[in-house]
């Protein structure tokens, strides 16, 4: 069982009585997390970055080995980077087109990616094209597996989207695209640190994730898993002097493999701190965190049912720690300020981030609460009381 006193005794930004539902923005860090980034910018200050990093080589690598235990992998498997979308748009610029290729997204797909695949179509002759949701809102794998042919070289999955609680099944749609071939790219910004993920169980042959939600590291970190006989195959669409050694006047040779998907410069303070984060979760035990995540969303949601004009907005059958909702006749940014005003942090997702199922939907933006394992009951409580004070007189 997790020990909340201890929780938040270690997460400074609980004080003065916070309820922060933002952890699918960008969480509270705890303060080992916090202490490590600033301990090593210190460290850079008094003797330089060059030697500070030198010092810290073993504990760099070591970030590594934290997330491969955390999804099941190895840490020759993973490489370390600036963001999800800078992991996603690497993997994804790498996969060879040719005109008339398909890559598939779904209706769940972040912009970020969506407007990549877009634009790598555009300048390869490939085109982009929609997997169908079921009538739940989950990505249809019986469409999936019509839509399949030996044109598809790849099949874009997010886990769990921006703008709310629907989780896709990607274990059924992965078996059934690599049948086909197909590579399997999984979006899993918004799952990783909140969701279980074993890669060799999911069976993707990708995965791009970030450090600043629901791990609770610092932001600009994130990190790329690609399967080992792939990444052997893959040459990334930029290299370096990390990513590939220069062997001779007009010859480099690639890293072996993830490595290669990786850039020598970085901040390593940050990445130091995302271990600390990734450490900080496996210490407390994922399977509980995951688990409180789970039931404040779904206490969350069955609370918010019983206000009038409140409606939540969650597809799908199996739920994510993020909970959507709308309130009839109040625009979702005013509201959003008026529970600043209160200490209570929500925020606003826009269809411009999720735009064909929210366009779908008619929903322009719609507000976001996301509880971490850090929020307690009667933090959701008197964020239900709060909003039915500013929405019911």
């Amino acid at each position: 069982m997790l020990d909340f006193a201890a929780i938040t005794a270690a997460t400074p930004g609980l004080a003065d009585g916070k309820v922060f539902l933002d952890s699918a923005g960008s969480s509270l860090p705890p303060r080992i997390v916090t202490d490590t980034v600033i301990a090593h910018l210190r460290r850079e200050a008094d003797i330089g970055g060059y030697r500070a990093a030198n010092e810290r080589f073993d504990d760099l690598a070591a970030v590594k080995t934290s997330i491969a235990t955390l999804i099941g992998a190895t840490p020759d498997t993973i490489a370390l980077s600036d963001s999800a979308t800078r992991s996603w748009a690497d993997f994804a610029y790498s996969v060879p087109l040719r005109p008339g290729d398909r890559v598939l997204i779904s209706g769940a797909d972040y912009a970020s990616n969506a407007i990549a695949a877009l634009q790598r179509a555009a300048a390869t002759g490939a085109v982009v094209e929609r997997i169908p949701s079921d009538d739940t809102g989950r990505l249809d794998t019986a469409a999936l597996a019509n839509m399949l042919d030996e044109r598809v070289r790849l099949v874009s999955l997010q886990h769990a989207p921006t703008n709310g609680g629907l989780v896709n099944p990607v274990a059924e749609a992965t078996r059934i695209a690599k049948q086909a071939g197909a590579i399997v790219l999984l979006d899993a910004c918004q799952s990783i640190g909140q969701l279980p993920i074993d890669v060799i169980e999911l069976g993707v042959d990708a995965l791009s994730a970030t450090g600043r939600k629901w791990l609770r590291g610092p932001r600009g970190t994130g990190f790329l898993y690609v399967r080992n006989e792939l990444a052997h195959t893959m040459e990334p669409a930029r290299l370096d002097l990390h990513s590939a050694t220069w062997t001779g006047p007009t010859d480099y040779r690639l890293a072996d493999g993830a490595q290669r998907f990786e850039f020598w410069e970085c901040d390593v303070a940050a990445r130091l701190g995302l271990g600390a984060a990734v450490d900080y979760l496996l210490e407390l035990g994922p399977d509980e965190a995951y688990a409180a995540v789970a039931a404040g969303a779904e206490y969350l949601r069955e609370a918010m049912a019983d206000l009038t004009g409140v409606t939540v907005r969650d597809l799908g059958t199996e739920h994510s720690g993020i909970v959507s909702f709308t309130v009839d006749g109040h625009d979702p940014d005013q509201l959003r300020d008026r529970l600043a005003e209160h200490a209570v942090t929500v925020t606003v997702s826009r269809a411009t981030s999720a735009l064909l199922d929210m366009t779908e939907r008619a929903l322009p933006a719609i507000l976001r609460a996301s509880p971490h394992y850090f929020v307690s009951r009667s933090d959701l409580d008197r964020f239900v009381a709060t909003l039915a004070t500013l929405t019911q007189r």
